[in-house]
């Protein structure tokens, strides 16, 4: 589908849009049911399974502010997280009753638009983190004591203004993956052997994982236009949140090989080539950033749509939480004892900065 016709459709899907009564437009969006598919990453042994689900109607805990455009967000074995400050570079430790501590300084990070320190996760005593250098979006790791350079492990992913991707996470099966954008070369999202606009799968030393669909590959899925949200549920089965163009953001069941169609299509194209979300929104209700799993929820942050979005897997009705308390929503997260951690976003310059800004927020379980 050429670009002229995507956006014919995106027009005719606006005027339909336009049409429809206040009511009609405004109703939440419906989730289809999460398939049972058979999925080729399992829980690990001694996975933390979080008991209870977290109480949105309680004022939330504030566990650190002033920080400047907080991105990806890990927790430490002792309930504390780390947490990448995007614009300098720097990491904080921070913890319930406690001030944030620096503890890291990632070198070579070079901010601009969309680009910056954005996705962390922890593998043993090794962190994680994502960021944009100098000429590319690149993976390195470290730890926290001993000293020494990082070490990168991936690079030569395309920086941009905009669409540099950026989570990282560890899935159940141990392998790290990476969700990348198309850094604002569409074309690149549907070439099998250019990594971006694609999810990719890494062993933790930043090789190709065995069992990949096209071995030698990073490449787990591809036709993606700017990923940054990747959760697992119980069953292993593994969430990818998309950034829309001008009409819809989705959330999408990643599994191996498949195409999710950007730039030939966004939403539900009802294609067999392509495989379409299980939930979309128009791009002023979401544009959503992260996402985490508790029990049968999904949630999903939102920045333009300065929402939390619960979608439930069995099917229904997805439903806007905090609509409009805390303004540009970037991060959530689940702790061990079941608390959801929700990051704000309003300092990026395209928000309202409010006291305390950009805050980390930590509602209680249940």
């Amino acid at each position: 589908m050429s670009t002229v016709t995507r956006l014919a459709i995106a027009a005719a899907g606006a005027a339909l849009l336009t049409a429809c009564s206040a009511d009609e437009s405004a109703a939440p969006p419906t989730v289809d049911p999460v398939p049972s598919i058979s999925s080729p990453v399992t829980e690990s042994a001694g996975a933390a399974k979080p008991s209870g689900s977290p109480d949105l109607s309680a004022t939330p805990q504030t566990v650190a502010t002033g920080i400047e455009v907080p991105w990806g967000l890990a927790f430490l074995p002792d309930g504390s997280a780390l947490v990448a400050e995007r614009e300098t570079g720097h990491i904080f430790q921070v913890r319930p009753g406690a001030a944030k501590k620096q503890v890291y300084t990632v070198p070579g990070v070079q901010p601009g638009g969309e680009g910056g320190l954005l996705g962390l996760a922890l593998s043993g005593d090794w962190v994680y983190a994502y960021f944009t250098g100098a000429d590319d979006n690149r993976i390195v790791r470290f730890k926290l004591t001993g000293g020494g350079d990082p070490e990168v492990i991936f690079k030569g992913l395309d920086r941009g203004s905009r669409h540099n991707g950026g989570r990282l996470a560890f899935g159940p099966d141990g392998m790290l993956y990476v969700g990348t954008g198309d850094a604002g070369e569409e074309p690149q999202a549907q070439d099998r052997d250019d990594p971006n606009g694609k999810i990719l799968r890494l062993t933790p030393a930043g090789k190709a994982a065995p069992g990949n669909p096209w071995p030698g590959s990073p490449v787990w899925s591809l036709g993606h236009r700017n990923v940054q949200g990747l959760a697992w549920d119980a069953q292993g089965r593994m969430y990818g949140i998309e950034f829309g163009q001008d009409t819809w953001d989705e959330v999408n069941i990643i599994q191996p090989g498949k195409n999710y169609g950007w730039p030939e299509v966004e939403g539900k194209a009802g294609d067999a080539k392509f495989t379409d979300p299980i939930v979309q929104w128009r791009t002023d209700e979401a544009s959503p950033s992260g996402a985490a799993v508790s029990g049968s929820t999904l949630y999903v942050a939102a920045l333009k749509g300065e929402r939390l979005w619960a979608v439930p897997l069995g099917g229904g009705t997805a439903q806007a939480e905090l609509d409009g308390k805390y303004g540009r929503l970037r991060t959530v997260a689940v702790a061990a004892d079941g608390s959801l951690w929700v990051t704000t976003s309003n300092s990026d310059g395209r928000g309202d900065p409010r006291d305390g800004d950009d805050r980390i927020l930590r509602f209680p379980a249940r």
